[in-house]
């Protein structure tokens, strides 16, 4: 309860969607994604979406994360109204706000880990020195300061994951997404990728929003915000 007030306390949300519609047209067929969709994400929060398939739950992601436009609605991310940017605006704020951790890792096969996490950095412009330096602290960090300079075949999926969100970390982003982050994961390397988006959270005060299907990955969060058919149907504080 405590943490709850605490949070409607902050009175402007790091995200919010007002009544955000999105609708896939397929020739003559119109696939209505999400219909209506209102909710806020507050600094700080650790917010999990839940929903069955269908329900909207990755459409949302994608609108949150700038990797989509809305048919209609307005969707703010600290303020600032991004429901209608070039892309060219978005990709600049995907840059330097957001951190983006993906079910399956989309690490480049070609690149080390180093490198992976640090060519977030490069479309910031930030000198290769300070890139490298930033990039060996951020894998250090997640414990693969032995193996930074393998690429990802010769790494575990848990240990993907890990670059992953070393990757993520690249730019300080302020929210940090995550698609199933433990979907192709064991239960034990699971764990300890939740543990470690925990830490984030409580640690290092990033505001998470992570997509999931798993129940048991709610404890993990403050709130969970369920969709279906495209809306909120519930979105309570869970401590």
């Amino acid at each position: 309860m405590e943490r709850k007030m605490a949070l409607e306390i902050q009175k402007k949300p790091i995200i919010k969607l007002e009544d955000v519609k999105k609708v896939y047209r397929m020739g003559d067929v119109e696939v209505h994604a999400l219909r209506g969709l209102t909710m806020e994400v507050y600094p700080h929060e650790f917010v999990a979406i839940m929903g069955p398939s269908g329900s909207g739950k990755s459409t949302a992601m994608n609108m949150v994360g700038c990797l989509d436009v809305p048919t209609d609605g307005e969707i703010y991310l600290e303020g600032q109204d991004i429901s209608k940017l070039e892309e060219s605006d978005l990709a600049q704020i995907r840059g330097r706000k957001i951190g983006f951790i993906f079910q399956k890792f989309n690490l480049m096969p070609t690149l080390s880990a180093l490198e992976n996490v640090t060519l977030p950095m490069m479309f910031q412009s930030i000198p290769k020195s300070e890139r490298d330096r930033r990039g060996k602290n951020l894998l250090t960090m997640v414990g693969l300061g032995e193996r930074m300079y393998h690429k990802p075949t010769e790494l575990s999926g848990g240990e993907q994951q890990r670059v992953a969100i070393a990757r993520a970390l690249a730019n300080d982003p302020d929210v940090i997404l995550a698609d199933e982050p433990t979907g192709n994961l064991d239960s034990k390397r699971g764990r300890e990728i939740m543990e470690m988006l925990s830490e984030l959270h409580s640690g290092n005060g990033k505001t998470i929003v992570m997509v999931t299907h798993d129940e048991n990955l709610c404890k993990y969060a403050d709130r969970i915000i369920r969709l279906i058919d495209g809306k909120v149907v519930e979105g309570g504080y869970i401590r």
